[in-house]
């Protein structure tokens, strides 16, 4: 170990960089190289931020809305998430009982960092969202990986939820809809895991909803502290205006939660990053005050993608995929393209080797299922218009023909 290393806190050196940000650099590389790659990559929304928003925030900027706010967030804001969290999911909370931060990620780290001692455990459903078991390790915890497949829909069931459950269990982190598969928990699942944790008040609840508003065939909404409400007392619900409304860049997530914990997360974040950015949160406001048509609008367009991308890829020899119920994300398996060996000499062994031969002989990019916790898979983002998402396919097609 040389010098430098031994100055690296021990929990990070334990952390693996983001996989999708490892791709979105090997993309961005290609390019600069003189390579037409069409990056399927990213998980995040390809449509600008609706016009009113871009607008309120520059309407801030002309007001001198450039200073500091409170650390938790702006009141107008925070009431305008309280009655989001009454109005379309049934929490009976107000402006006190939230929290805005500088993106929803930031609002699951500073949940577990304020929560979080060594030797405890975050239980975690996979295929998982790549950056929760890096955060649950960056806080010294252990993250239990508990493998959902095919059988079940990519859902935890009430019995594998029971068998993971110990002493040390501090959270759960569920996250509907799924980045990567799609997933979407009816009622009646969350239900049936909130029996579950009912059975053992120890463990707390975090709820990724940041998909919400992306739910396709007609399908419902919901949210464990909805479905049952004696679980609020030790739930997070978190959510975001980065998917809905195209603001992945602005940086604004925000949560609802029982007192103790969102005091304890604004606690931290006043000595980490103060409040999050003033204009993000104007901007913020008027996305979720304003008209919300462009919410269905989106969704619909998704879903119009979501039925193109798993045709295509269903007529790919050796890639199998599910329809997913929600988010904007294919998860096929690549289990019919392993072993085997493309055009240019490169042997398949693993998903990697799958994803890497993709951007380097086709030009596609793709990421790994394994860095998600389930292998062998491909995660595809398909939030790029259509003619993009036929080329990437008969790309794709043609690659798997050559092997």
């Amino acid at each position: 170990m040389n010098t430098d290393q031994k100055i690296l806190n021990i929990h990070l050196a334990r952390v693996q960089p983001s996989a999708t940000y490892r791709m979105m650099d090997r993309v961005a590389a290609r390019r600069a190289s003189g390579a037409k790659v069409i990056s399927l990559s990213a998980g995040e929304p390809d449509f600008d931020t609706p016009a009113h928003i871009r607008e309120a925030a520059i309407e801030a900027i002309r007001a001198g809305h450039t200073r500091y706010t409170q650390v938790a967030g702006m009141r107008a804001l925070r009431e305008a998430i309280a009655a989001k969290f009454r109005n379309e999911n049934g929490l009976e909370v107000t402006w006190q009982d939230t929290i805005v931060c500088s993106g929803g990620k930031q609002v699951i780290y500073n949940a577990l960092a304020v929560t979080l001692n060594e030797g405890d455990e975050v239980i975690v459903p996979a295929p998982y969202w790549v950056s929760y078991p890096e955060m649950v390790q960056l806080c010294g915890a252990r993250p239990v990986i508990v493998t959902c497949g095919t059988e079940s829909g990519f859902k935890l069931t009430p019995q594998a939820l029971a068998d993971a459950i110990g002493p040390r269990t501090r959270w759960l982190i569920l996250n509907s809809p799924s980045n990567p598969t799609g997933a979407v928990y009816t009622r009646d699942e969350l239900a049936a895991l909130a029996e579950v944790l009912l059975a053992h008040p120890h463990v707390l609840v975090l709820s990724d909803d940041i998909y919400e508003h992306l739910i396709f065939d007609g399908a419902a909404f919901h949210t464990i502290a909805q479905v049952e409400p004696r679980l609020m007392s030790r739930t997070l619900t978190m959510n975001g205006v980065s998917k809905a409304y195209a603001m992945t860049g602005w940086r604004i997530g925000f949560g609802t939660g029982p007192h103790w914990l969102l005091d304890a997360m604004e606690k931290l974040q006043g000595q980490q990053t103060s409040g999050a950015s003033s204009i993000s949160q104007h901007a913020a406001l008027a996305a979720l005050t304003g008209p919300q048509q462009f919410i269905s609008e989106t969704c619909s367009v998704f879903e119009q993608r979501r039925d193109l991308m798993v045709r295509l890829l269903n007529e790919t020899p050796g890639l199998s995929c599910p329809t997913p119920d929600g988010a904007f994300y294919a998860f096929a398996s690549c289990e019919g393209l392993i072993g085997r060996t493309t055009a240019a000499g490169t042997k398949l062994t693993t998903d990697e080797d799958v994803a890497g031969a993709l951007l380097d002989e086709a030009n596609v990019a793709v990421v790994q299922g394994s860095a998600f916790g389930l292998a062998p898979y491909i995660r595809i983002a398909y939030a790029l218009d259509d003619d993009a998402l036929i080329d990437a396919c008969r790309a794709i097609k043609r690659f798997c023909q050559s092997l």
